[in-house]
C-alpha cells in the first residue's frame, strides 16, 4: 500500500471516529432529535455514520426532508429508495401557504425564504425538536465556517454567530432554555474531498446526478442548468443543448448549476476536484443573491 493511501485511511478513520463520537454524545442528551435529510452526498455520509454509530440497533430518529417541489426528480427517487431500503422514519414537509400564488423559482425573489427557510422553521416548530442534525461542513461556505459543532438557535430558530457556546476539546454545553434548540454538525471538520474519499472507501450510495452524463441543459452565462421537466422557463434566445454535465451540490434544479465534466466514477471526481479552482457551492444561486446572502439566511433560520 502506498504512503498516500495509508495517510488518507488514517485521516478518514479519525474523521469517522470524531463524527460518531459527536453523534453518540449529543444523541444521549437529546429528548426529541431529528435528522435533516437533504438527499445530497453529505446527508448520505451522515446517515451512514448514524447507522454505523448504533449498529446493530436502528437509531430512533426521524428524518425530515424539506421538499420545495422543485428538487431534481432523481433526488426524490433516491430519497424514497433509501427510505425503503433502511426502513427509515421519513417526514416530508412542504410549505403550503403560497400554493394559491403560483410561487416558483422563476417569478419570486422570496422563493428561497418561503419554500426553504419558512418551511424548515414550520417543520421544526411543529415537531418541537431540540437537537437537529445536518451534514453541513465548515469548508462549504464562509458563514458555515463560523458555526460551532453544536450551534444554538433561539425560540424563533434564529442564529446569532456572536452568541455561541465554546467547545473546548469537544466538551459540549447542552443546556437549552425553553424553545431553544441546537443544530448539530458532526461533519464540521470534513472537506469535500474527505467526503468523496469516504464514500469510495465505504461504498456509500449517492444520487446519480453527481456523476457525469450527457444531459439536456440550457446555458446561462457560464453556467448550465438541467431541463428536469417542462416547468423550466426558457428566456428569449435560449436553446436546449446536450452536454456532459454533473453536479457538485444538489438543490432546486432551476437554482443549481451543473459543471462540465467527464467524471463518471468517484476516483475521477476526486481527481477533478483536486484540479478545480471553484468552490463547491459556486453553482448554488441562492448563496449569492445578495451580499452576505448565506449568513443573512442562516440568521433567519435557514440551515
Amino acid at each position: 500500500m502506498l504512503y498516500r493511501e495509508i495517510d488518507m485511511n488514517s485521516i478518514l478513520k479519525n474523521l469517522e471516529n470524531e463524527s460518531i463520537e459527536i453523534i453518540r454524545d449529543t444523541y444521549l442528551k437529546a429528548k426529541n432529535p431529528v435528522f435533516l435529510y437533504s438527499i445530497g452526498k453529505d446527508s448520505s455520509v451522515l446517515l451512514h455514520l448514524f447507522l454505523k454509530a448504533f449498529y446493530p440497533l436502528q437509531p430512533k430518529i426521524k428524518l425530515l426532508h424539506i421538499d420545495t417541489t422543485w428538487k431534481f426528480k432523481e433526488m426524490i427517487i433516491f430519497r424514497d429508495l433509501i427510505r425503503d431500503k433502511y426502513n427509515l422514519d421519513l417526514e416530508v414537509h412542504t410549505n403550503k401557504e403560497p400554493e394559491t400564488k403560483n410561487l416558483t423559482p422563476f417569478n419570486s425573489s422570496d422563493y428561497t425564504r418561503i419554500m426553504k427557510t419558512d418551511a424548515l422553521k414550520q417543520a421544526l416548530n411543529n415537531g418541537g425538536y431540540d437537537f437537529v442534525y445536518g451534514g453541513a461542513r465548515r469548508d462549504e461556505e464562509s458563514s458555515r465556517a463560523k458555526e460551532k459543532v453544536l450551534s444554538k438557535r433561539n425560540k424563533y430558530q434564529k442564529w446569532d454567530p456572536l452568541n455561541q457556546p465554546i467547545e473546548p476539546w469537544y466538551i459540549f454545553n447542552t443546556y437549552l432554555t425553553e424553545g431553544e434548540s441546537f443544530r448539530v454538525f458532526p461533519l464540521s471538520n470534513w472537506t469535500e474531498i474527505n467526503i468523496w474519499e469516504y464514500i469510495k472507501s465505504e461504498n456509500i450510495e449517492i444520487v446519480p446526478l453527481y456523476f457525469s452524463e450527457k444531459r439536456k441543459v440550457v446555458k446561462r452565462g457560464d453556467q448550465y442548468f438541467l431541463i428536469d421537466d417542462d416547468r423550466f422557463e426558457l428566456k428569449d434566445g435560449e436553446k436546449i443543448i446536450e452536454k456532459n454535465i454533473r453536479f457538485r451540490t444538489l438543490g432546486c434544479y432551476p437554482l443549481t448549476a451543473g459543471v462540465k465534466s467527464n467524471a463518471k466514477d468517484i476516483s475521477q471526481i476526486i481527481n477533478e476536484l483536486k484540479e478545480s479552482k471553484f468552490s463547491e457551492r459556486s453553482g448554488r444561486l441562492i448563496d449569492h443573491d445578495e451580499e452576505g446572502s448565506m449568513e443573512l439566511k442562516k440568521k433567519e433560520g435557514y440551515f
